[in-house]
C-alpha cells in the first residue's frame, strides 16, 4: 500500500483526480525508499521482553521518486510510528512513535504485555516534502512477521 497526501499546495483538480493519485501510485512503486525494518541479524524474528524497533529509509531513493512523481521539494522532517497486531487479526496496536532519524526512529516495545505468539509489526514511515509554500507528505509501510516468546 502507497499513501500520498497533498496539502493546500496543489490545485483542487490535483487533489480530487482520481487518475492522478493511480499515476502516482505506478510511480511510486518502481522505486523502494523504505522504509528498512532494522535487525541485528537476519534470523532475528523472535522477541522477548523489552526490544528496540528500528527503521531506516533512504533519502537519495525518495529523492528520485519525488522527481518521478513531479513532486517539487526537499524533505524537511519524518516521523515513524509503529503499530502491532497479532497475526491474522485486523486491528493495528500503536507502540510509539519517533522522529529521531539519528537513532533510526527507534521506539522501545515491551512485549511481555502480549501472549506468546505471532505477531505482526508495522513501520508508517512519513515524509515531509517543502518547496516555498507548497507542502505534501509521503508515506510508505513496512510489515514484518515476528514471533513472541516470554
Amino acid at each position: 500500500m502507497r499513501l500520498l497526501f497533498a496539502s493546500e499546495g496543489f490545485d483542487e483538480e490535483t487533489r480530487r483526480s482520481p487518475n492522478a493519485i493511480i499515476s502516482f501510485e505506478e510511480v511510486a512503486m518502481a522505486i523502494n525508499w523504505g522504509p528498512q525494518y532494522i535487525v541485528p541479524s537476519e534470523t532475528l524474528k523472535t522477541f522477548s521482553g523489552r526490544v528496540l524497533l528500528r527503521e531506516t529509509f533512504d533519502e537519495a531513493l525518495l529523492r528520485k521518486e519525488l522527481v518521478e512523481l513531479g513532486i517539487p521539494g526537499d524533505p524537511i522532517k519524518a516521523t515513524n510510528p509503529w503499530y502491532c497486531r497479532k497475526k491474522d487479526t485486523e486491528t493495528w496496536i500503536k507502540i510509539g512513535e519517533s522522529s529521531n532519524k539519528k537513532d533510526n526512529f527507534a521506539v522501545p516495545w515491551d512485549t511481555t504485555k502480549l501472549g506468546n505468539g505471532e505477531y505482526q509489526v508495522l513501520g508508517l514511515m512519513h515524509v515531509w516534502v517543502r518547496k516555498d509554500d507548497k507542502e505534501v507528505v509521503v508515506a510508505r509501510q513496512n510489515i514484518v512477521d515476528v514471533t513472541v516468546e516470554n
